[in-house]
Parts: C-alpha cells; sequence; structure tokens
C-alpha cells in the first residue's frame, strides 16, 4: 500500500489567514478524497508565533493591536479585517474581530503538542481557532486552555501539568527552528511530503490538485536518470 501523503502546516492560532487556509486544505482534502484512487494523507500542525512579544492580556481591541503593530491607520485595518472577514465567510467561517481577545499564543501551541501526543491535535487546532475567531474566548490562560481542552475530551488535570511544567515548550522551539530552516516566513505555510511548499490560504481548489498531483506521483514515480 502507498504511503500516506504528509502535509506539515506551521501556522498560528491568531493567525486568520492560517485559520482560512486549515478549512480550505480540509475541503480540498475532502474532494479529492471521493476520486476512485483518493490520496491518503496525513496532516500534522506545527507551531509559528507571528507575534511572540504579545503579553498574554492585551489591553485594547485588534484594531488597536494592529495599529500599533503594524503602524498602519485605524481605518487602513479596518478595512483589512472587513476583507478578511469576507474571504473567511466564503469559508463558512464566522470572523468577529469585535469580540476578538488578542494575547500570545505560546500556550496554545503548547497545549497543541499535548493534544497531538493524545491523537486530539486537529479537534484541538480546529477548537482553539474557533474559540478565539468566532466567539471570543481567551486561548492565552492556562484556565482557559484546559476548559477548551476538555471540550475536544482531554484531560483537564493532565492538561493544566503539562502547560504550567511547559512540558512542550521545547517542541514549539523546535518547530519554530525548522520554520526558520525552511525559510518560512509567514504563516500558513504547507510543506507537502517535505519537498513541495505552498504558501498562504490557497482555495480548496488547490490544494485537491496538489494532493492528487502528489499522490498520482507516488503512484507512478519517475525513473532515476542512468
Amino acid at each position: 500500500m502507498t504511503d500516506a501523503i504528509k502535509i506539515d502546516v506551521w501556522s498560528d492560532i491568531a493567525c486568520p489567514w492560517c485559520y482560512i487556509g486549515k478549512r480550505n486544505l480540509e475541503n480540498g482534502l475532502a474532494a479529492a478524497s471521493v476520486d476512485d484512487d483518493a490520496p491518503r494523507v496525513e496532516v500534522t500542525f506545527h507551531s509559528y508565533e507571528l507575534s511572540p512579544d504579545t503579553p498574554v492580556d492585551f489591553e485594547g481591541d485588534e484594531l488597536q493591536f494592529l495599529s500599533d503593530h503594524k503602524g498602519m491607520p485605524r481605518e487602513q485595518v479596518q478595512q483589512m479585517l472587513e476583507r478578511v472577514t469576507g474571504v473567511a465567510a466564503e469559508a463558512a467561517l464566522q470572523y468577529r474581530f469585535d469580540l476578538l481577545k488578542h494575547t500570545n499564543t505560546v500556550k496554545a501551541h503548547e497545549l497543541l503538542h499535548f493534544a497531538k501526543a493524545a491523537g486530539r491535535q486537529h479537534e484541538m487546532a480546529e477548537r482553539l481557532m474557533a474559540a478565539y475567531f468566532t466567539e471570543g474566548r481567551h486561548v492565552g490562560r492556562i484556565d482557559d486552555l484546559v476548559e477548551l481542552a476538555a471540550e475536544v475530551g482531554l484531560d483537564p488535570a493532565a492538561v493544566r501539568e503539562a502547560l504550567e511544567s511547559e512540558r512542550h515548550l521545547a517542541d514549539v522551539r523546535a518547530d519554530q527552528q525548522q520554520a526558520q530552516a525552511y525559510g518560512i516566513t509567514g504563516v500558513p505555510f504547507f510543506v507537502i511530503d517535505g519537498k513541495y511548499g505552498v504558501s498562504g490560504a490557497q482555495p480548496a481548489e488547490a490544494f485537491a490538485q496538489i494532493a492528487r498531483q502528489v499522490w498520482a506521483e507516488r503512484q507512478n514515480p519517475v525513473p532515476a536518470a542512468s
């Protein structure tokens, strides 16, 4: 049996395009999954912090954060948020920047590694992004993260111990070092089978196409030149 295609995704919980890219990837893979010879795919999420210097409890709204962080006028930031909200809606995601609580995401990344070890990384990534972008939940404090982890079936006490002890912080840093080695400077970034790089929240059709293409290459490898 042909091995599954491996898709490694570098993203941040607080990246609006990452949630859109995640949903488009899922929809693209779902479209390809009905093929007669459907590609088998394994997706793994990796840590990337867009703003590692952000405080856990940022005083201000998203407009203020982006205005200060990017040095953009509030009116321009507002237009940018309206645009990404519209793109998100096309992926059936209802962004609520008016509710969003900007925060440091390193603990959320630690939680994703804990969830990965427990076989629940995909569920945890979805829960964190939905909580952040559509529900106005806080995803930077341990208490809030423990609650969200429990909602996807993870043991609250074990999650709390892992986050308080920073057990998975080294895993987060390893992901970031790998991103640096790959030359990744923005997310979402998708590495397919360790040889193809796809940057940005591509349409679902693009993800379906690349999955089919890589699967076909697996089925019919090009012979090495003699």
